[in-house]
């Protein structure tokens, strides 16, 4: 089981880094509009619904969008490392 656990976190950590990877595109994104494309609305689906509840907590100041920034802090300082932490216990208990 504790293997099972150990595989799990492991996935669950990757994918909170491709997210970020995937963040940091659309931030770019955003910025550069020559570079957009209908891909862009792909980066959107996965980031958008993330994003819409901070936008009602923290709305824009003065046409500065920070939830992003407030993601991005969520995701690395508080869902990385808790899933390293859980990743470590589980992995290493099994052993």
């Amino acid at each position: 089981m504790n293997v099972i656990l150990c595989y799990l976190d492991t996935a669950v950590y990757y994918a909170a880094q491709i997210y970020v990877v995937v963040l940091l595109v659309y931030a770019i994104v955003s910025w550069i509009p020559d570079i957009r494309g209908p891909w862009v609305r792909y980066l959107g689906m996965f980031i958008e619904p993330l994003l819409m509840p901070i936008r009602r907590i923290i709305p824009p100041i003065g046409g500065l969008d920070i939830a992003f920034l407030v993601l991005l802090l969520i995701v690395q300082f508080l869902v990385i490392p808790l899933v390293t932490h859980a990743q470590g216990a589980a992995c290493y208990a099994s052993y």
